[in-house]
Order: C-alpha cells, then structure tokens, then sequence
C-alpha cells in the first residue's frame, strides 16, 4: 500500500489549533481518519480544533466516550466515534460506524486501534504522544494513494501558519 507520512510537534494549545485547522482545510469529502494515543494525548481537542474549523462551535465537541458518537453539522458534517469503552470489533460494527464511511461526511475515530480491522484500508492515521515538555507529537500517515497528496499539503499549510 503506498504510504506517505509527516511528524507535527505542538508545542501548546494554539499549535494543535493550527493543525486542527490545516486539517478540516485539506481532509476531502468522505475521509476516514484514525485518532489514537494515551489517555489525555489531545485526541478530542484536535477534533475539537477540526470541528471548530469546519463552523462547529467547540463547546458542542466533547469526547464521545459514553455515547460512543457524536454527529456535528458545519459547513461539512462530521461522525466523531469513540471505541475506547467497545467490547469488540464486532460491537463497532453493530454501532453501524461503517456507514458512515465513504460518504459526505468526514469521519474522526479516537482509540482507531481497537477497531483497526474494520477501518478503510485508505485512511489517515495519526498517532498522538505526550513529549516530556508537556508538547506532543502528531505522527500523521497517509494509507493509500488517496490520502498521500494530503501529506503535502499539510506541510505547506503548518510551514505558512
């Protein structure tokens, strides 16, 4: 599968912001995009960033935890998903999460690791973690020649911002 990746340090809150935003500016229509890392590694807060770019007020964005989804309309809609409290696989796909693949919507998955066998094979996947400085690291991969030209664009987004 052809692959492209890119490494994003966040130094505060205001630098997750800037890549929320590059991200609801390149992400197309019907992308996938997988969220894992540690408890507390910013996965509702980039999601929150990427909402809030895409015209959905932030306060609306919270850890679909319990619910185990969200929907949010803005100027495009968004599934925010949440596997981390799912039994199973089998469980995700009883939620009817993969549905909501493909279609008009963009789609945010936190704890996509515990689902990875019912993901698109093409995705973006990014894996948080938590730096000794309190910074994190956003390691960004593209899976599948959809996804790789938004390595790139990314890149061109962060190095203006």
């Amino acid at each position: 599968m052809t692959r492209a990746h890119f490494t994003y340090r966040a130094g505060d809150e205001a630098a997750t912001e800037r890549l929320g935003q590059a991200l609801a500016e390149v992400l197309p229509i019907g992308c996938v995009v997988a969220l894992d890392g540690p408890l507390g590694a910013g996965k509702t807060r980039l999601v929150q960033a990427i909402a809030a770019s895409c015209g959905v007020d932030r306060r609306d964005v919270v850890s679909p935890t319990f619910v185990l989804m969200h929907e949010y309309q803005g100027t495009r809609p968004i599934v925010h998903l949440d596997a981390y409290r799912l039994r199973d696989a089998d469980e995700f796909l009883q939620l009817g999460a993969p549905e909501t693949f493909g279609g008009a919507n963009l789609v945010l998955i936190e704890w996509a690791e515990r689902v990875a066998n019912c993901l698109p094979n093409e995705r973006l996947a990014i894996a948080i973690s938590v730096l000794p400085d309190d910074a994190r690291q956003f390691k960004i991969e593209a899976l599948g020649v959809p996804y790789v030209p938004l390595i790139k664009q990314l890149r061109d987004r962060l190095s203006r911002a």
